[in-house]
């Protein structure tokens, strides 16, 4: 199984970011309908998921940082 986080989207692709920070691109109509960036997807073979709670994480990890630099 492999984790990418969703960097940015260009034309019919996703650019994503896998752990090792190598940047590999994702044609969009292979992704489930409800992706957005910042996403950390989940595939295994030629299933592709979000995982919802890995994102969530991310978000308030970087929803914290942000807020000790406003401090």
């Amino acid at each position: 199984m492999m984790k990418v986080t969703v960097d940015r989207f260009v034309g019919d692709f996703a650019v994503c970011e896998k752990e090792n920070k190598e940047m590999i691109d994702i044609e969009i109509k292979n992704l489930p309908d409800d992706v957005k960036e910042g996403d950390i997807l989940l595939i295994e073979k030629e299933i592709i998921t979000i995982d919802k709670a890995a994102t969530e994480n991310r978000k308030k990890y970087i929803e914290n940082l942000m807020d000790e630099l406003w401090e």
